[in-house]
């Protein structure tokens, strides 16, 4: 049977390319469906698609529409890539908490600016679960959109649908921390739990052998006495692991932003988050000149580069992986979000975790793991808490339990703090919060 692959948000400055890439790579015959509700974006897309698989003679037959229900029906598998605003909505997510004195490297996750972000993307993220569910109820269904864990809870609490949250994150870290290491990628094994973008490391293993105890003899070697932020990348991160005795992914850029009390103002060892520490400014210039790069491939302008059809270690060659481990029936473990019912005992229920999964015939299902030690779960839980209230404030479009959650979050230093925050994202954001217009902003 040819596979049917619905890919919304098609029109992402990397994302499309590479999903592409994958399929091409599979050599499987697949009609592949691009969806965007930007025509301009998906036409970008779209041509720069035809030219990859004329390019390698694919077997793969391409769609593309700005109406997702022209393409879902009969679809296997529906990966969703969306950004609601897109980039430049995120830069006020961002920009935003700066003028309340708050700096966020990313903004994307949790913080003020991931808090922002989930009230745009969980009522849409919703609307495609209605849609997969009427269309295609047996599609694998992936998620790729930040923030992760609150677009997946918020999806799974509005809709029953069971959709699987995916991110490169945990694979890259064991990665760094084998080549820290010293150690061969490929003979490492590891187990990593907890939220999305604050996943712990609890075991990291050399052919079947903890360790640990090598990288902490690596770290003291690296240090000799020296500070840590004068010896390694990624001193907090680094300062974690001495203390609590697990690794959290992945590194500074999206660990701080879970510890807010601890970089008043964006302090960050000498550096400022955001700023000359993990440049957002740098991160959305790069988003604009992968686009940018991109519709000049699209167009012919420029040479496709070979490299874009080699595979990588990264995000969008997972799903592809997992779908042909589902297709085949053949047991692969992978990092997965999934709604916790068991897997990660001390967590709370139906929180959606990161974790390892097996994928069979059966789906997607997550292996059960012994609880995560206390210190480690109390970073999580909070999180946890604060995500459910935040998910509960896009689905009603109620001000004040948007503001609860910017309080209990840890960046907003008084109520009077989190309410005037509020109510400036709320207002800059308005043309995508129908939910909250109907209601007013004030809490």
């Amino acid at each position: 049977m040819m596979r049917h692959v619905v890919l919304i948000g098609a029109g992402s400055a990397s994302f499309a390319r590479g999903l592409v890439a994958d399929v091409i790579q599979s050599g499987r015959e697949t009609t592949l469906a691009l969806v965007d509700i930007d025509a301009a974006a998906l036409c970008c897309v779209e041509r720069l698609s035809a030219r990859m698989i004329e390019a390698k003679n694919a077997p793969i037959k391409l769609l593309a529409s700005t109406d997702r229900r022209q393409v879902l029906s009969g679809a296997t598998a529906v990966i969703c890539t969306i950004a609601v605003g897109g980039r430049r909505a995120w830069e006020q997510d961002v920009f935003i908490p700066r003028q309340h004195g708050i700096y966020q490297p990313v903004g994307d996750t949790i913080m003020p600016g991931g808090l922002s972000r989930a009230l745009r993307m969980i009522p849409a993220m919703v609307e495609i679960a209605r849609d997969v569910l009427d269309l295609c109820p047996d599609a694998v269904f992936a998620n790729y959109s930040n923030p992760m864990s609150a677009v997946c809870r918020g999806v799974r609490k509005a809709t029953g649908a069971e959709v699987i949250g995916l991110c490169h994150g945990v694979l890259h870290v064991g990665q760094y921390l084998a080549d820290f290491a010293g150690i061969p990628r490929d003979e490492v094994t590891s187990c990593a739990a907890g939220i999305n973008h604050l996943t712990w490391f609890t075991e990291f293993r050399h052919r079947g052998r903890d360790a640990w105890p090598l990288v902490h003899r690596v770290l003291a070697e690296k240090t000799g006495g020296k500070e840590l932020a004068e010896a390694v990348d990624h001193p907090f991160t680094w300062q974690l692991f001495e203390l609590f005795g697990a690794f959290p992914a992945v590194l500074d850029r999206h660990i701080t932003e879970f510890f807010p009390h601890l970089f008043p103002g964006g302090r960050y060892f000498g550096k400022t988050l955001g700023v000359d520490a993990f440049s957002f400014e740098g991160t959305i210039a790069h988003g604009d000149k992968a686009y940018a790069e991109m519709q000049e491939q699209a167009e012919g302008k420029a040479p496709l580069p070979e490299w874009y059809f080699r595979r990588s270690s990264g995000e969008h060659e997972q799903v592809i992986e997992i779908i042909e481990a589902i297709e085949s029936d053949t047991p692969r473990v992978f990092s997965a979000n999934l709604a916790n019912r068991g897997q990660v005992p001390n967590l709370p229920e139906e929180a959606v975790v990161e974790s390892p999964a097996v994928a069979t015939a059966a789906g997607l299902r997550p292996l059960t793991l012994a609880p995560l030690p206390a210190g480690v779960s109390a970073t999580l839980v909070s999180k946890f808490q604060v995500i459910e209230t935040i998910v509960d404030a896009a689905l009603t479009g109620d001000a004040g339990l948007f503001t609860q959650a910017l309080l209990l979050d840890g960046a907003a230093i008084s109520v009077d703090s989190a309410r005037s925050l509020a109510e400036d994202l709320l207002t800059a954001h308005a043309q995508y919060l129908p939910q909250f217009n109907r209601k007013g902003y004030r809490s």
